[in-house]
């Protein structure tokens, strides 16, 4: 028996009659009629006690009945399911982060948008460290994941340009820098930089100052940077984002006047991503930063 011999039989049962239930079904009373025979000779016995007008249910068939709705609503949320799943309305997403992606509140605001649209699709959120991130995006550790660019890429990642922003200064309380009417990057050139995963900006305000940078600790996420900051170890140049969501005891954010230098968050992704789910969210990222009106240096 096949899963249309139990909607041929619901419909039998529940109009008790063979022209009503044929209507229903848009088929011809014969054809229906017979697949019921075939039912029955399949079973084994009789399903229905046939009078001229109406039919009702024999104790076999009084059985089956509720079997077969059952039968019926599994197989049709079955159906359901992976038509959904085909569409990206539910399934798994594995998110890795930077957790500067969390200070200027883009990851908030983008998870929390699908999420809302698609509350079916399981997103699990775990921090990275930045240099492992694409690795683990390439090789299906992670689905996708947001970092600091600029950022060379595994092949096959690829990348969608979200939110720019410029960088300040994280120095100690004490620092003789404080004194200066205007801090530029100059002024830097004596002193020891702590390195955050992204080291482009540093690398800049540098060039900018027309000197090397002499290089200090690189500790990992830039909470460790500044808290290096904070115990007297160097200075540290890190996102503007920073200000007012990361803030230790003994250290403080000032402008680097003249410094022009900015990064940048990205989504990256396989190039071929199948994931349905994994791919209506790259599609609903790509759809929001169309729809943004553009900002300077973005």
């Amino acid at each position: 028996m096949e899963i249309r011999h139990f909607r041929y039989f619901l419909a039998v049962a529940r109009q008790r009659n063979f022209t009503r239930a044929a209507e229903q079904l848009g088929i011809a009373p014969p054809t229906l009629s017979r697949q019921i025979q075939d039912m029955e000779t399949s079973l084994g016995t009789r399903l229905f006690i046939r009078q001229q007008r109406e039919v009702s249910l024999t104790e076999a068939g009084a059985a089956l009945l509720s079997e077969a709705e059952a039968t019926v609503r599994q197989f049709e949320f079955a159906q359901r399911n992976a038509q959904r799943a085909g569409r990206g309305e539910i399934g798994h997403i594995e998110l890795g982060y930077v957790a500067s992606a969390l200070y200027c509140g883009l990851l908030q605001r983008q998870v929390r948008g699908f999420s809302q649209a698609f509350a079916d699709v399981n997103v699990n959120l775990r921090e990275w460290a930045m240099a492992a991130l694409p690795g683990a995006v390439a090789d299906g550790r992670c689905d996708i994941g947001y970092i600091r660019s600029p950022m060379t890429l595994p092949d096959g990642v690829e990348a969608v340009r979200l939110d720019s922003e410029g960088f300040v200064l994280a120095l100690a309380h004490d620092s003789w820098l404080l004194g200066l009417k205007a801090i530029t990057c100059e002024c830097l050139e004596n002193e020891t930089f702590i390195l955050p995963e992204q080291i482009s900006g540093t690398l800049h305000v540098a060039a900018q100052g027309g000197y090397a940078p002499r290089l200090g600790a690189q500790p990992g996420g830039l909470v460790a940077v500044v808290a290096l900051v904070s115990l007297g170890q160097g200075v540290a140049v890190v996102p503007a984002s920073m200000v007012g969501h990361v803030s230790l005891p003994g250290v403080v954010y000032r402008t680097i006047q003249g410094n022009e230098a900015s990064s940048w968050l990205s989504l990256i992704y396989r190039r071929f991503e199948k994931a349905p789910a994994v791919a209506r969210y790259i599609q609903q990222v790509k759809q929001s930063v169309a729809a943004a009106p553009s900002r300077p240096g973005a």
